[in-house]
């Protein structure tokens, strides 16, 4: 088998007396969209922080193989781990492909002395190929206050796509989105992991993981209570119990 694009082993995570993560596994492989869901307070957006070097954690986290233990948050964008945030902060006085162009600007003392004289230079081609990603090429040089709610996550997704990361972690990409704009996001994303694109999401959204996802991680107490597909998953009895609840999940394309 292929070496995995994500690899987490071992993770743990401890706050004070609290065990907020313990022993967790991870494996995305590439063009695989994972989905990590369970109750709240059960450590998902604790482990993405884990990943992506924002807390400490004891195990180890590898991207193509590479070992990323002990970087720094930028080291870890660099080696192709990306993220994105619940919440989508964007520029309101730049334009969307501003936007995106600030996410991936690297100053050099070169075009630091350009942009004294000028305008800074946007990295194009890197943000026309993430607009094109998610289909909102249409929405290059509109301002950020005339985007609706599900056009704010797309370009959230677009500003981390234009780093070209090997894996993106999103944390709760369809959360306040209404249920036609979770399926436009949910085709968008799948449309990506057919091009190679590998993520790992948390959501709420249950049919939206499961109409979405390949594979789901199902965490309770911090600890991997269920991991499998869709299907299993939402058949699982320790996961109705923890999680789904009795009736389990509602098919795609119901409201949870």
């Amino acid at each position: 088998m292929s070496t995995p694009t994500l690899e987490a082993r071992d993770i743990s995570v401890r706050f004070g007396g609290v065990q907020a993560l313990d022993g967790v596994d991870i494996t995305v492989h590439s063009g695989q969209i994972v989905g990590l869901i369970g109750p709240n307070g059960a450590g998902k957006t604790t482990l993405i922080d884990a990943l992506t070097g924002f807390v400490p954690c004891r195990g180890r986290v590898r991207v193509d193989g590479v070992s990323l233990d002990r970087k720094r948050p930028h080291a870890r964008v660099r080696a192709g781990l990306g993220r994105t945030w619940q919440a989508v902060e964007l520029f309101e006085d730049l334009s969307v492909a501003e936007n995106i162009a600030v996410a991936v600007h690297r100053p050099t003392t070169l075009s630091t002395l350009r942009e004294l004289f000028g305008a800074p230079e946007l990295p194009a081609e890197v943000v026309d190929d993430a607009l094109a990603a998610l289909g909102i090429s249409h929405l290059r040089d509109a301002n950020p206050e005339e985007l609706s709610e599900g056009q704010r996550k797309l370009v959230g997704i677009a500003r981390s796509l234009a780093s070209r990361p090997k894996v993106l972690c999103m944390d709760e990409p369809a959360a306040g989105l209404d249920t036609g704009e979770s399926a436009v996001l949910g085709r968008q994303l799948r449309s990506l992991a057919d091009t190679g694109q590998t993520m790992l999401l948390i959501d709420h959204d249950i049919s939206f993981v499961f109409g979405t996802c390949d594979h789901v991680v199902v965490l309770e107490f911090g600890k991997v209570i269920a991991a499998g597909g869709p299907v299993e998953i939402r058949r699982d009895p320790r996961v109705i119990a923890a999680y789904l609840g009795s009736g389990g999940a509602p098919a795609v394309g119901e409201s949870a």
